[in-house]
Parts: structure tokens; C-alpha cells; sequence
């Protein structure tokens, strides 16, 4: 007997399936091959489905980017509570987390670029960037300010080392051979002492 070609699932699981293969096509076709066609395949399951759950692919893709953004966000926030209660082991913790090869990886890099691309041109996904930067500032902000930075200056420090994590997960993703994670490490932590100096 022959396996059927779709399967069935819990709407909650059937949901989820479908943003991992809505991330699997972003990492591997781009923006522009996120068709509900090619998602429905990559799920194994019928294109039908995708507006059943989602409406469309455009609501499928900005579920797509929050699923990932939280999951980023979870990681982050796990290491903060894993580096105990020195304020500036929490505030590396935080930024280094960036480095693991979880998150310091070239699919998840694909996906990012993927919505990147996407920020401009469709405004459901640049809001969702917008917050879930912000997010990612203000927890920089309030670890900084348990640093025992002042006020005036937290703002841009916080978009500072938002920017220097950035370029280190760029260069990490992308060359693994020219900067490892401790060096990315290594790098963050020495600048975050820098910038810490002043206070």
C-alpha cells in the first residue's frame, strides 16, 4: 500500500510545521520563491492548507518571522539566566549567545536575509522587525543599565553593541574559517569593557 502524499496533524502542530518549512524555503529559494505551492511541498502538505491557517503566504511569512525572532529571543535570554548575577557576565552572556552555532548559522542567516529583503517592501514584516529590535535594544538597555551605565548614554551604547553583534554574526556565518565564535566572543566582550569604562 502506497503512503498517502499529505498527512494529518493537530492545527497547533500543522501550524508550526508549516512556518519550518516556510523557513527551510526562505533559507534555501529566498523571498521570492516563498510561494504557497513550494511551502505546501516542503510541509507535505496541500497548498489549501496555508490559507486555512494563515490566510495567505504573506501572513504565513510574518508568522515566520516572529516564530524565528522568539526563538532567537529565548536562546538569548536562557544564556542571561544561565550566567548568574555579575551585570556584566549577564550583559556578555547576552551578546555572546549571538555566537552559538544555533543562532551563528549560515541557514538561519539565509532566513534573516530573507526577511531582510522583505522589511522594505511589506509593512507587516517591517513592523515585526522594528519590535522585535526594539526588544532586542531595550533588554541590552537594562542589562547596560545594571552595568551601572548612565541613563543619557544607554540609548546608544544599546545600539552600538546591537551593531557590533551584527557584524560579528555577519562575518561568523559567513567565513567560520577567518573568526570563530570565542574570537567573536572575545571581540564583544572587549569592546562592551570599553564602553563600560566611562559608566
Amino acid at each position: 500500500m502506497s503512503k498517502p502524499g499529505f498527512t494529518r496533524a493537530e492545527p497547533d502542530a500543522r501550524r508550526l510545521s508549516l512556518i519550518e518549512a516556510t523557513a527551510r524555503v526562505l533559507a534555501r529559494d529566498g523571498a521570492s520563491g516563498a510561494s504557497v505551492r513550494a511551502i505546501a511541498i516542503e510541509a507535505g502538505v496541500s497548498p489549501g492548507l496555508v490559507a486555512h491557517h494563515f490566510g495567505g503566504v504573506d501572513a504565513l511569512i510574518a508568522a515566520t518571522y516572529a516564530h524565528v525572532g522568539e526563538q532567537v529571543a529565548a536562546a538569548l535570554d536562557a544564556a542571561v539566566s544561565a550566567a548568574g548575577d555579575d551585570p556584566q557576565a549577564r550583559l556578555i552572556a547576552y551578546v555572546a549567545a549571538s555566537f552559538a552555532p544555533s543562532i551563528a548559522d549560515r541557514d538561519l542567516l539565509a532566513t534573516w536575509t530573507a526577511f531582510w529583503g522583505l522589511v522594505i517592501a511589506r509593512g507587516e514584516i517591517a513592523a515585526l522587525h522594528d519590535a522585535q529590535y526594539a526588544r532586542y535594544r531595550d533588554e541590552l538597555e537594562t542589562l547596560l543599565a545594571a552595568c551601572g551605565l548612565q541613563s543619557t548614554a544607554r540609548r546608544r551604547a544599546a545600539i552600538a553593541i546591537a551593531a557590533l553583534v551584527d557584524g560579528l554574526w555577519l562575518e561568523l556565518c559567513l567565513s567560520p574559517e577567518v573568526l570563530e565564535a570565542d574570537e567573536a566572543r572575545t571581540i564583544a566582550q572587549a569592546q562592551i569593557a570599553a564602553l563600560l569604562e566611562g559608566r
